[in-house]
């Protein structure tokens, strides 16, 4: 059987994780499971930046697809992934690195003794580890790229928050396409005991110039929010912003959304382009509103709120110009009618992996062909509050 880990309790064990250099995490968290589970081959696997692919950490060994492996089974769907016992009666065990719902990747470990109780706590501690010690060294990031990213793209994923998110009131996830060259289409977010802030912009431009310009109208955004005004508030500081710079020779669409937790009622700033659509039991509907001027057109529009409300199991998807008016070979839209049908396939699934077959679906619209545009992709799905 497993040694018993020190103290008889899990604390130990969780301290020399925290403890742990942190471009030395993996190669200590392997160390424990050999030392207190007589764990062998552990490693770590890392979600690449398009989340369709599983990094390895250790060197020569080559990646694996999320799509049918063991490993891609775990991370997908959330939950251990016990693969069958080998003759000697050793088993692989492969266990989702999750924060909060922020996906990371996978631990897998070879058992030789069974399986210990505390696996499970282990894997949410060194998930907890991973994502703090990323903040303080650049292999993590080095490690999860398939390829090298553009410098916009680059920018992009810098001023990104987490991607995905889990409370009690909804679940969010946001995904942005061509992940390793993305340009000026994005989102943010932030939560708080009373509200969720939401926003998805519509780049203009390419390159480098189309990432300057969503920075420096998100920290607008931000920092408006960040100083207690409203999302109308928010954008008028954004359009000032964008338009000091740029004397309205750029812009940038953008859709504001603030969710009141306690009741569902959703306050919507509609800056351009952004689409948004609802799904309620079987019915795919996109919610219109009055279209105002995008931020940094003229610098002193004043932007006012409309409002509906979401209910619980409702699911609502954030698409961009990218995705909404994407071109198959043949000429066909995505938006027309491609869009509803890959969301339907979403419909089980949970937030991430909404974005991600929504991501694949578009991807195969192309034929063999590239998106010509970026894309964002944003799903929310709505739970509210018990009484």
């Amino acid at each position: 059987m497993y040694d018993e880990p020190p103290e008889k309790d899990f604390a130990a064990i969780a301290r020399a994780l925290w403890a742990a250099a942190p471009h030395e995490l993996i190669e200590v968290a392997a160390g424990l499971l050999e030392r207190h589970a007589h764990g062998t081959g552990a490693e770590v696997l890392l979600i690449d930046y398009r989340q369709a692919h599983l990094v390895r950490t250790v060197p020569g060994r080559p990646e694996l697809s999320v799509d049918n492996t063991a490993p891609g089974r775990a991370f997908a769907s959330q939950r251990i992934v016990r693969e069958p016992p080998a003759p000697d009666g050793g088993r692989v065990v492969h266990l989702p690195l999750t924060v909060q719902g922020e996906r990371l990747g996978v631990l897998s470990v070879r058992l030789l003794a069974g399986e210990p109780p505390w696996l499970a706590e282990f894997a949410v501690a060194a998930a907890r580890a991973l994502k703090i010690a990323n903040q303080a060294t650049d292999l993590y990031r080095r490690l999860r790229r398939r390829g090298r990213l553009t410098v916009a793209a680059e920018m992009q994923w810098d001023l990104l928050p987490a991607p995905s998110f889990d409370s009690a009131e909804f679940r969010f996830a946001g995904q942005l396409e061509p992940a390793y060259a993305v340009w000026g289409d994005s989102f943010d977010w932030t939560s708080s005991e009373d509200r969720l802030t939401l926003t998805v912009s519509n780049g203009t431009g390419s390159g480098t110039e189309a990432a300057a310009l969503t920075g420096l109208a998100i920290s607008a955004l931000r920092n408006a929010r960040r100083s207690g005004a409203g999302i109308a508030e928010q954008a008028a500081l954004a359009d000032q912003t964008l338009f000091a710079r740029h004397r309205g020779e750029r812009h940038m669409e953008t859709l504001l959304l603030e969710f009141e937790l306690a009741t569902g009622l959703v306050r919507v700033v509609d800056a351009g382009s952004p689409v948004i659509l609802r799904m309620r039991g079987s019915a795919i509907d996109r919610i219109g509103f009055d279209a105002q001027m995008p931020l940094g057109m003229f610098g002193d529009t004043g932007y006012v709120t409309e409002e509906f409300t979401a209910e619980p199991g409702d699911r609502l998807v954030v698409v961009s110009d990218g995705v909404n008016d994407a071109l198959s070979p043949a000429g066909e839209r995505y938006g027309e009618h491609a869009l509803a049908r890959a969301l339907r396939r979403t419909r089980l699934q949970d937030p991430p992996e909404a974005a991600r077959t929504v991501i694949r679906h578009f991807l195969a619209h192309h034929g063999d062909g590239e998106p010509t545009d970026d894309a964002v992709i944003v799903c929310v799905d709505w739970t509210g509050r018990d009484g």
